[in-house]
């Protein structure tokens, strides 16, 4: 394939802004097509007489102006209309009007979320107690009362914990920023699977840290990768959904949670445990933090199970980690807000939440159903009573064309590139969400559409 050269004479100027402007020039032309990447800086500043300072420069200028997409280890791609609705999220009601949005890893809607949290708002404006709380400083770890709450409710699903081990954060997402920034120094090594939660990247990104993806296939991480890697450098941590890899759906099988926990013990390497991706629990493996309770962080959060907007998770730490992982927590928000930690306590002590979730499994495992007979004869992953499914393309397909015209058609979905980890080449798939859908009616409209792009036409193929 013929390197990209620009040619900069048309653009008045610093070499580096010309760059950005020949980059822009060449997309609006179609010279340069969504997906495809650009030479690296070096080869590109030798072909163009400029310094690789300079390359690096118009690279990152033409980033901020949207343009393209760096990825760190694999990278500069020039970016899609689909891949900046998959690494900035929008709400269809909110930014997006008559579009389906099945890019979102959302529970299935239900008007006793909303009716739940109402309930919760009135009992607790009546409440004294709670009231006091709600305009005082309280620990960072939050209170005993909360956290004994909430480790009896993880009990009820199947999640044993007690509340000395647990401290409250604001959802997942701080729980697992919050454990990377105490576990880990910039420049210090996070493995993961090759293809993961594109906010554990985020996360490492913003904590300088190096990542880097180890393999997986139907049965989870490949410990035989793990190990090649501990051999050349071993990582200071592990981040793994075991459960179900978000996006693809794969479960860590019970003899490689025995080999990872061995490795993580012979390399002495911190687990981290991402458990925000609710299943039931005859759907779940052995948990790594009760095969490994000196080494294992789990996280944790209502996000999945009861909504996401109560921002309330928790984090399981080891004795040895409480302390400073407290004092990490008080530096950076001093504490979670002890209303909304009163609102979510509240609302798992309701039978009615207890019906919720027992309707949300059946939900989706209908749903699963639906998208299994829509999109029959086409290659999917995903567990039955997730939120997720993982659609393989056919041979030749590519994906981004794929999500470009659904998008046109009506349909958000993602890509595989904000899954990708490092150097990690994007497979040609894509991940539909049937939980984010409004009903099953919404969601059939949405799945017919993605039959009908898949086989009413052939996809472009691939440009080697």
């Amino acid at each position: 394939m013929t390197m990209w050269v620009p040619s900069l004479d048309a653009f008045n100027g610093s070499r580096y802004r010309a760059i950005a402007h020949a980059i822009e020039a060449d997309i609006r032309a179609g010279t340069l097509a969504p997906g495809e990447r650009l030479p690296p800086q070096r080869r590109l500043a030798d072909a163009l007489g400029v310094t690789i300072g300079t390359v690096t420069r118009g690279y990152a200028e033409a980033e901020r102006n949207g343009w393209v997409l760096a990825r760190v280890g694999s990278g500069t791609y020039v970016k899609s209309p689909a891949q900046d609705n998959a690494f900035s999220p929008s709400f269809p009601a909110d930014e997006m009007p008559g579009v389906i949005d099945l890019s979102l890893s959302l529970p299935p809607p239900h008007p006793l979320r909303q009716s739940l949290l109402s309930e919760a708002l009135v009992s607790l404006s009546h409440s004294e107690a709670a009231l006091a709380r709600g305009v005082t400083y309280q620990e960072a770890q939050g209170r005993r009362e909360h956290r004994e709450a909430l480790a009896s409710w993880l009990n009820r699903l199947g999640m044993p914990l007690v509340a000395d081990e647990l401290l409250i954060t604001q959802g997942g997402q701080h729980g697992l920023s919050l454990t990377l920034s105490t576990l880990l120094r910039p420049g210090e090594l996070l493995a993961a699977d090759a293809l993961t939660y594109p906010g554990a990247i985020s996360a490492a990104q913003q904590g300088h840290l190096k990542l880097v993806g180890i393999g997986q296939d139907d049965d989870g991480m490949r410990m035989d990768q793990l190990e090649a890697q501990c051999a050349r450098q071993p990582p200071r941590a592990i981040y793994i959904t075991p459960d179900q890899n978000n996006p693809t759906g794969a479960c860590l099988s019970e003899s490689r949670r025995e080999q990872l926990v061995a490795l993580a013990r012979r390399y002495d390497i911190w687990l981290i445990e991402d458990g925000v991706q609710y299943l039931p629990l005859e759907l779940r493996g052995t948990l790594l933090y009760k095969l490994a309770p000196e080494r294992t962080l789990f996280v944790f959060s209502t996000a999945k199970v009861l909504a996401g907007g109560l921002r309330i998770g928790v984090l399981r730490a080891p004795d040895s980690l409480y302390e400073r992982l407290a004092a990490g927590l008080r530096a950076q928000s001093w504490m979670v807000p002890p209303l909304m930690v009163d609102v979510a306590c509240h609302w798992i002590n309701q039978t009615a939440a207890d019906t919720l979730l027992d309707w949300q499994t059946q939900e989706l495992a209908e749903r699963q159903q639906l998208a299994a007979e829509w999109l029959q004869g086409f290659t999917l992953s995903g567990r039955s009573h997730s939120s997720n499914v993982w659609l393989t393309l056919p041979e030749g397909s590519r994906a981004l064309e794929l999500c470009d015209r659904l998008l046109q058609r009506g349909v958000k979905v993602s890509s595989a590139e904000p899954f990708c980890v490092g150097s990690t080449p994007a497979p040609q798939a894509i991940r539909l969400c049937v939980g984010a859908a409004a009903d099953r009616s919404e969601l059939i409209q949405a799945l017919s559409i993605v039959a009908a792009c898949l086989t009413e036409r052939p996809l472009a193929p691939v440009t080697l």
